[in-house]
């Protein structure tokens, strides 16, 4: 069993189709490996033991009859724990929802079922998924499995800690500031955040919905980008209950076509300015797709500044309006990272309607000028964050050094709607990942997984943490 506990999802399915593991036996691995790592790295809210010994059971039946099985028969992932799943508690970090329980599964989960995952649990988040360090009152911080002094990012940083640690195989994380693209790079995996409706967003909290639905989405972690693209074509598809849900079939790229393609190394003055190491790594993976025969070249984008003064708007004064006006009388039972969040967000003088409307039409104004730009340039290249992880308490919202100056890279992306993946490329001085973005346009999702595969495919295999000796 030398797949485990990193192999690819094709590997995995391979083993158990030709009989050299059971889903018994690999749920019962991941079972163990997870009693081992979870007291340092505490990435889990939930484990359904019986559940997930259950559904390998029925797994290992149905295959033994010969029936037809799924893209995914027998293989063991996670879920954010703000995404419903059924008979689950799905607490999105917040004590006054720690008696939620998900009453049906979100349509996310049926599909991954469907196609014969085993979930094994739901994982760690910030309260209200409002903060890039995954630590709350009810289930406290989760570490980063390269370093548990460091943080796995937020707010999908539960999901990331265990992917990246082989206590799962892959899993969905949530998007609304970065959150699956910034855990994934502190992590040292992969993530994809979908155009907003490609894979529904429906059984969330908080609700995609209303006049800024586009701001989060739903997607997709692994270790690697085709494991990524797997659960990507497991989830998408239209969903009745989602607004934004569109019907845009699957579609997959040989590379051999793309050869020429002009990408752009991202430039802007409104995005801050990197580490050394983390600019390195841009530049390793644009010569990696140069030598690949992709047309790479600096790529200077305006408007980025706009965008992500209209992210905060939204994403601020506006959700932090909503999510005050839900915690009313329950103040007393709110995180100090939440409480410092709303106290930011909500510090300025009250929106007005007014306001609200101009952000609306200029936000889709900005989009088509930025759809202009990159009308011959279609993938784009830049740092997921301006540093590494930090280490865990390092990370605010205080004015000039906080959330909103380092994560800007990812920021604007849920402002306009388009998609992004990070994909591992090196690591820090302090042996931390680096991950790089790749950008793409609306509704291009499959043409952004091509290009970070070429990128990781002349990287070299994944790398794992040193965990052994936890």
């Amino acid at each position: 069993m030398s797949f485990f506990p990193y192999g690819t999802l094709a590997e995995i399915v391979q083993e158990i189709r030709s009989k050299k593991i059971s889903p018994v036996e690999l749920v019962e691995l991941h079972l163990q490996r997870i009693e081992h790592l979870e007291p340092k790295l505490n990435a889990f809210v939930h484990l359904d033991l019986e559940g997930a010994r259950r559904q390998a059971r029925a797994a290992e039946t149905l295959a033994s009859q010969g029936a037809q099985v799924g893209p995914l028969h027998g293989v063991s992932l996670t879920i954010k724990s703000c995404i419903d799943v059924a008979g689950w508690p799905c607490p999105a970090g917040s004590l006054p929802r720690k008696d939620y329980v998900a009453k049906q599964d979100a349509p996310l989960v049926s599909r991954l079922k469907a196609a014969g995952a085993i979930l094994l649990g739901n994982t760690n988040t910030p309260e209200f998924l409002m903060a890039y360090e995954t630590n709350n009152l009810l289930t406290g911080k989760t570490s980063n499995p390269w370093s548990f002094a460091y943080s796995s990012g937020g707010s999908s940083g539960g999901e990331a800690a265990a992917i990246a640690s082989g206590c799962s195989a892959g899993g969905v994380g949530s998007d609304g500031g970065g959150s699956i693209r910034i855990p994934a790079h502190f992590c040292g995996i992969c993530g994809l955040k979908p155009t907003p409706g490609r894979v529904p967003a429906t059984g969330h909290f908080p609700p995609a919905a209303g006049a800024f639905s586009w701001i989060g989405v739903v997607g997709p972690m692994a270790r690697t980008i085709a494991d990524v693209r797997s659960l990507f074509e497991a989830m998408a598809g239209p969903d009745a209950d989602d607004a934004l849900s569109a019907p845009v079939p699957l579609r997959s790229y040989n590379e051999a076509d793309l050869r020429g393609m002009r990408v752009g190394i991202l430039e802007s003055d409104g995005l801050g300015v990197a580490t050394p190491e983390t600019r390195t790594a841009v530049a390793q993976a644009a010569k990696l797709l140069a030598e690949r025969g992709f047309t790479v070249e600096p790529f200077h984008l305006n408007g980025l500044d706009r965008a992500l003064d209209l992210w905060w708007f939204f994403f601020g004064p506006v959700i932090g309006h909503l999510f005050q006006q839900s915690i009313a009388s329950q103040e007393d039972q709110i995180s100090p990272m939440l409480r410092e969040y709303l106290a930011f967000a909500t510090s300025g003088n009250p929106i007005t309607l007014e306001q609200f409307l101009k952000a609306c039409a200029d936000r889709d104004s900005l989009r088509a000028e930025i759809l202009r730009q990159m009308q011959d340039t279609p993938i784009l290249l830049s740092p997921v964050s301006t540093n590494p992880a930090f280490r865990h308490g390092q990370g605010n919202y205080l004015p000039g050094e906080g959330y909103l100056e380092t994560m800007r890279f990812s920021q604007w992306l849920n402002l306009t709607g388009f998609p992004g993946a990070s994909v591992p490329v090196t690591l820090s001085n302090d042996g931390l990942p680096i991950g790089v973005q790749v950008i793409g346009r609306p509704f291009e999702d499959e043409l952004v997984l091509a290009v970070a595969e070429a990128i990781e495919q002349s990287r070299g295999p994944w790398q794992a943490p040193s965990l052994e000796n936890v």
